[in-house]
């Protein structure tokens, strides 16, 4: 298992103390459980417990949100081998990742904007909390990620998606959302698998420099899109305030911008770090969850 890289490790003290960052190396080293969402538009749990339990697939409920589900003795290539996968009743995906669209709370008809959705499990899952009747524009500039998406959204029911193949940052300005997704490119710090051999060829301070220009430009341009009034979910894979705290500042400078504290059923449980933003949210990494961060921020009225 490869060491944790100098500069990695003097940015996590400098910004958490030792007591943190041993919380975190630890997180890292660990080898994370397999989770998933059921599907609601194809499913519900009671089938998908009912199917593990004749599988002999042990599973646990997950407390804040009611269509995850936690795997304690199958790896993903067992569950992927089951008809219910194939036929998109279920989805794999991180704990943390499941966050994002519980917190942005998409209903019917809202048009709602996800601004880098592929591979799609945060834009499937917006569909499916929101009984697919919302009106979600999904952008993705990268034509194999597109690939990708097309292929999840199709596979996962998701009828309410417009799959727009577009760098995001680019969109016209006289679009307007009521809510907006932008879980933005970044180094991925809160996720890193230290039995990868190439981690010190991709994980670099050149990274986090490139993701939080990109970041910035991202984020400028969902306010400027959001509706007065709407409400903007920021999230990164990310636990350095570089890519979280210091990008949200950055447009907590505008008159018209406020943070919506984030609040729902459960999240007490969730292992978190300390924020520098009260109201947002930064999960630390675990055996059940990747380091993460999330903010919401509301666009006021314009009275």
């Amino acid at each position: 298992m490869l060491e944790v890289p100098d500069f990695l490790l003097k940015m996590l003290e400098e910004q958490y103390g030792k007591e943190y960052t041993e919380k975190i190396l630890n997180g890292y080293k660990a080898r994370r459980k397999v989770t998933l969402r059921v599907n609601t538009i194809k499913s519900n749990m009671q089938e998908i417990e009912d199917i593990f339990s004749k599988n002999n697939i042990q599973f646990k409920e997950i407390p804040w949100y009611k269509d995850g589900l936690l795997i304690e003795n199958a790896i993903e290539d067992d569950i992927r081998k089951l008809n219910i996968y194939e036929e998109g009743k279920i989805y794999l995906q991180s704990l943390s990742s499941m966050l994002p669209p519980i917190i942005l709370k998409p209903k019917e008809k809202e048009d709602i904007l996800d601004m880098a959705a592929a591979p799609g499990g945060k834009t499937t899952e917006i569909a499916a909390i929101s009984n697919n009747m919302a009106h979600i524009t999904a952008c993705e500039i990268n034509r194999i990620r597109i690939e990708k998406l097309k292929y999840n959204v199709e596979k996962q029911g998701a009828k309410s998606v417009y799959i727009m193949p577009k760098d995001s940052r680019q969109i016209d300005d006289f679009f307007r959302f009521d809510k907006i997704l932008l879980d933005s490119p970044c180094s991925g710090s809160g996720t890193l698998n230290l039995e990868d051999n190439n981690l010190e060829k991709y994980f670099t301070e050149n990274l986090i420099k490139k993701s939080v220009k990109t970041q910035e430009t991202l984020i400028r341009k969902a306010i400027k899109i959001l509706k007065p009034g709407g409400e903007l979910v920021y999230s990164t894979c990310s636990i350095l305030k570089q890519e979280n705290e210091e990008i949200v500042n950055k447009i907590l400078n505008f008159p018209n911008t406020e943070i919506e504290p984030i609040d729902f059923e459960n999240m007490d449980i969730i292992p978190k770090l300390p924020v520098t933003i009260p109201g947002t949210l930064c999960v630390c990494p675990t055996e059940e969850y990747e380091g993460f961060f999330v903010a919401k921020i509301r666009k006021k009225s314009i009275n």
